[in-house]
């Protein structure tokens, strides 16, 4: 990491930390007050985005219905699966609770921030104590890749979009599948809801993961 100066924040990104093991103690040794913000989305569309990620570099790859299932007849998921096991997002909580308070974690929706993404940046800033400087001038929507684009205000410099690795549409699921996957989940994402005293409501968004989704 590098050094950081009176007056500045350091940030670094790496989605697998939350899901790696060790990674709570050797964070907690390195920076014990570190604020970690953690973005989260319906566990089932993240498996099914993480599925067409591998599936563009893989596309020899099995279904995703045939990965996703031990004994597809008599329902039992795959939970070892990593696109299955990263969506238990209880679990992987656990382990960074043993180390760090909620108070120094914020969670961000990431349907949320997709649809108002400016919202989202603003609960971040707070959480960071930094000022409201980022707001919805910096936004717009990219109806393209389906995903909010950075522009900054005060010039016409071209808007920083995501890569072409993201806006993928995603590939058909058998609707049964699905359903069997959001069973599945629910009772994680009720825990999920209590530990971080949010609710992100995705069953709310059962069947919606439609062929038309990005990641």
């Amino acid at each position: 990491m590098p050094s950081t100066l009176e007056g500045q924040i350091t940030m670094e990104k790496t989605p697998s930390y939350f899901v790696t093991n060790s990674a709570p103690k050797r964070i907690h040794t390195m920076a014990r007050d570190i604020k970690l913000i953690i973005v989260v989305r319906n566990p089932v569309t993240r498996a099914i985005s993480d599925y067409t990620q591998t599936l563009s570099k893989r596309p020899e790859i099995p279904t995703f219905e045939v990965l996703a299932f031990k004994n597809r007849t008599l329902g039992l998921i795959d939970a070892s699966w990593s696109a299955l096991r990263i969506g238990i997002y209880a679990l992987h909580l656990e382990s960074w609770m043993q180390y760090f308070p909620l108070s120094q974690m914020h969670f961000v929706s990431g349907e949320r921030l997709i649809v108002d993404p400016a919202g989202e940046m603003a609960k971040v800033q707070d959480f960071l104590g930094l000022k409201r400087i980022v707001t919805d001038k910096h936004f717009y929507f990219n109806k393209t890749k389906g995903f909010p684009c950075l522009k900054k205000p005060e010039d016409s410099s071209t808007p920083r979009c995501l890569g072409k690795t993201k806006g993928r549409t995603h590939p058909k699921i058998d609707p049964d599948v699905i359903r069997r996957l959001h069973k599945f989940y629910k009772p994680f994402n009720l825990m999920f809801y209590q530990m971080t005293g949010q609710n992100f409501q995705w069953e709310m968004e059962e069947g919606n993961s439609s062929p038309g989704s990005r990641i």
